[in-house]
């Protein structure tokens, strides 16, 4: 593939979009003992959606607001697979069976990502990129097996179905948003586009929302809120707008093997912050997965 300034930019941002993704995800992940994944969603996505609504109506774009109605479908249904059910899910997922597991099972989405994008003919099988695909997968799992053990050791948990079934679920839906927002995308300027998935997502976690604390989801700290709030403006709000664009750039299969890294930018932040030493498998993990993306991203 001829890495065209078009593909640079697609490329930079999204390692940039899951770059700070890794660090949202680190903020979710401190707060979970006092609030519900759910919450954590919804707070997540109503953040996003007022940030978005300012860059809409922010008085310095070039064209109008515009959707066409024909992606209308596509994009909406992307969220709601996506940062709707898929993250919701993830979370519990977690919960359940431990970041060490419920990560790597969920990040393997990549695989169906470019197996869906072959059989609608966004991309050819090239057997390159195939393994790209595969050391990438391979390279995340060991980085995140590695990451998970401290943590998932402190609390002992079941390896029970629900958790790995969730896991499994969360990778689907990634998958076939992922493919949705390609087509819903591709005509569209990604703010617009993305304004279109926060509001619709948004509205999608209300009744979710009314339901659960119906049944007892306990109130947050407002502490713990705020901190969420300003986590979900940039991993919700600016990471999905670059995501959005990296699909628009790059497409679904070479943007889900970029959205995949977020363990590799955990690395450092775990190193300088959490002073963690670096096993010689998340080594390993590291030069696995840049080998990976490298051929994804020169797949010829």
């Amino acid at each position: 593939m001829q890495l065209t300034p078009e593909m640079m930019i697609g490329i930079a941002t999204g390692l940039l979009s899951s770059a700070i993704y890794a660090v949202s995800v680190v903020v979710y992940r401190s707060q979970s003992d006092s609030i519900r994944p759910l919450a954590i969603g919804s707070v997540k996505m109503w953040v996003a959606l007022a940030f978005m609504t300012v860059l809409v109506v922010l008085p310095i774009r070039s064209e109008p607001f515009y959707i066409p109605q024909e992606a209308l479908a596509y994009l909406v249904v992307s969220v709601i697979f996506g940062a709707v059910l898929g993250d919701t899910f993830y979370l519990s997922a977690q919960e359940r069976i431990g970041v060490s597991y419920a990560f790597p099972i969920a990040m393997s989405f990549p695989i169906l990502t470019y197996v869906l994008a072959i059989a609608v003919g966004f991309e050819e099988p090239l057997l390159s990129r195939s393994a790209g695909i595969l050391l990438a997968v391979i390279g995340v799992i060991l980085i995140s097996k590695e990451q998970g053990q401290d943590e998932d050791h402190a609390v002992k948990r079941k390896l029970d179905k629900v958790g790995v079934g969730l896991a499994l679920l969360v990778a689907v839906l990634y998958a076939f948003a992922t493919i949705l927002l390609q087509v819903g995308v591709e005509n569209v300027n990604p703010i617009d586009g993305n304004f279109v998935r926060v509001a619709f997502g948004s509205a999608a976690f209300i009744p979710m929302f009314l339901i659960a604390k119906h049944r007892g989801m306990p109130t947050p700290p407002q502490r713990t809120v705020k901190i969420i709030a300003v986590a979900g403006l940039f991993g919700m709000g600016l990471g999905s707008l670059l995501y959005v664009s990296t699909v628009k750039f790059v497409g679904a299969a070479v943007t889900s093997v970029i959205g995949s890294l977020s363990p590799l930018f955990a690395l450092p932040i775990s190193m300088v912050f959490l002073k963690e030493r670096i096993t010689r498998v998340a080594m390993i993990g590291v030069v696995v997965t840049i080998a990976g993306v490298i051929l994804v991203v020169l797949g010829v």
